[in-house]
């Protein structure tokens, strides 16, 4: 006689149909120096255990993985460099800044080329006091649409124009105490009155080449430099000017030890010394104070 609960055991016992059948392991380590031998077992294990490479397309999906984490390994590649270079930068700023000079003020560096500026030119700190200027090569200034040069009989003006234009294109009015200079249907580049009065019979103008209009005026007073060509324009430092020798050798004897005494007179005050006027007249009183020691010049003073 048989129990219910023994029968119950039993059939508890015997496996369902419907259970999965049992996985078997996957056990083979990876060698790194032989990568494709390790594959070569995995797909050994994965044709027995399964029907994959019952697939007519098996090639096909094989490739496509490998391409897949080929593609995945080749981006984290990247990545990583770049996270690298962005480090690598990262460092190489704060080396920069733990070792770089303190930064430099906009009014510094302006100021340091303005004083470049200064030595190239010659001009120093007495020009930018007085507001003159260091005279060009000949004894006057170059301006931005023209330059003038001058002796002491007479000053010459140089105004560029474009290539090919001739005398008629030209308007140039010389009169005694003011000029104006310029292009036909233009503004006029030069229109104002002259430092001093001009000799007009005496004055020229021509084309020089196409190129530039040359303009001579002759002085009226011949034993002064001027400061400046028209009025309004930049001054020049008279002091600095420095006439030619050769010039000299032409004047005739009276003219030239004028000139010669003006030129010491020059000088001399630049340096703060006595103009040769000055030092004639102290002549003379040392040489009356050494003829009268009866008298008490005490209280004399030499200008």
């Amino acid at each position: 006689m048989a129990i219910l609960s023994e029968y119950e055991e039993e059939d508890q016992k015997k496996p369902t149909s419907s259970a999965p059948p049992a996985r078997k392991p996957f056990s083979v380590g990876l060698d790194p120096s032989d990568p494709l031998g390790f594959l070569e077992k995995v797909f050994e294990f994965v044709a027995k255990e399964t029907d994959l490479f019952k697939s007519d397309s098996l090639v096909k999906d094989v490739n496509a993985v490998v391409r897949m984490v080929k593609d995945k390994v080749e981006a984290e590649d990247k990545k990583m460099k770049q996270v690298k270079i962005e480090e690598n930068l990262a460092a190489e700023k704060k080396i920069n800044a733990a070792v770089a000079p303190p930064p430099v003020k906009k009014e510094e560096v302006k100021k340091e080329v303005v004083k470049e500026e200064e030595k190239e030119s010659g001009s120093g700190v007495e020009e930018e006091q007085n507001g003159r200027r260091a005279p060009n090569k000949g004894n006057g200034l170059d301006m931005d649409t023209y330059s003038w040069a001058q002796s002491l009989q007479e000053v010459n003006i140089t105004v560029p124009v474009p290539p090919g234009t001739k005398s008629r294109f030209v308007t140039c009015e010389i009169k005694k105490n003011r000029i104006k200079v310029g292009l036909k249907g233009q503004p006029p580049v030069l229109d104002g009155d002259l430092f001093e009065s001009v000799k007009v019979d005496d004055c020229f103008w021509s084309i020089e080449d196409q190129k530039s209009i040359s303009i001579l005026l002759t002085k009226q007073n011949q034993m002064e430099w001027w400061k400046y060509l028209v009025k309004g324009e930049p001054e020049i430092d008279t002091q600095k000017v420095e006439p030619e020798n050769s010039r000299l050798a032409d004047l005739d004897p009276e003219t030239r030890s004028t000139v010669e005494k003006m030129m010491f007179d020059q000088r001399q005050k630049q340096m703060g010394l006595p103009s040769s006027d000055e030092m004639q007249k102290q002549e003379i009183l040392k040489k009356f104070m050494a003829e009268h020691p009866e008298m008490d010049f005490s209280k004399t003073k030499f200008n």
